[in-house]
């Protein structure tokens, strides 16, 4: 094919090495350049430091809230802080089905047992209750907590005495321990 050419359409791989071996050693010389700067070991002047470098950073201040506590003079609503931590602690553990341990940390935490009612944690046919209330009567007022995989979250709250003078409506398990 190269022969049907017009003699200047002919290429001669011979007749032009010497430019290709010129942009070969171009080539690599970019190439070569094209790569990371290794970092210099010295370095031309030490580095330099302010007033601002040196001081202390102030931090934030937690702004945690303080630990609820009994308000044995209080209301029921100065003690809800109190029995919603509580509550919410227990739920947070492997006992968040067990009545009794609502029982047992409201009592630990310095309210009054006799004070307290609560619904039965297994339903008539042995299944884990879908959900379990408690209480604890303050004056004329009642700290109400529920739980359990039908309630969601824990629920916490504060609501009058009923007129037969309990917290709970129905049949309570007695807390004989």
């Amino acid at each position: 094919m190269a022969r049907d050419l017009p003699p200047r359409a002919r290429f001669d791989i011979r007749s032009r090495r010497a430019p290709w071996a010129i942009v070969a050693v171009a080539l690599a010389g970019v190439l070569t350049g094209c790569g990371p700067t290794p970092p210099d070991p010295t370095p031309t002047s030490a580095p330099t430091t302010s007033a601002s470098d040196t001081a202390p950073t102030p931090t934030a201040t937690s702004t945690a809230e303080p630990t609820p506590t009994l308000v044995p003079d209080g209301t029921a609503e100065d003690n809800l802080p109190l029995f919603a931590a509580v509550t919410a602690g227990v739920w947070a553990t492997d006992s968040r089905v067990s009545g009794r341990a609502y029982v047992d940390a409201l009592t630990a935490a310095g309210f009054d047992k006799s004070a307290m009612q609560v619904t039965q944690d297994v339903s008539t046919v042995g299944n884990p209750a879908e959900s379990i209330q408690f209480s604890v009567r303050w004056g004329d007022e009642c700290l109400i907590g529920q739980v359990g995989p039908a309630t969601g979250d824990p629920v916490a709250v504060v609501v009058p005495v009923l007129a037969e003078g309990t917290c709970l409506v129905g049949q309570t398990r007695p807390i004989d321990w």
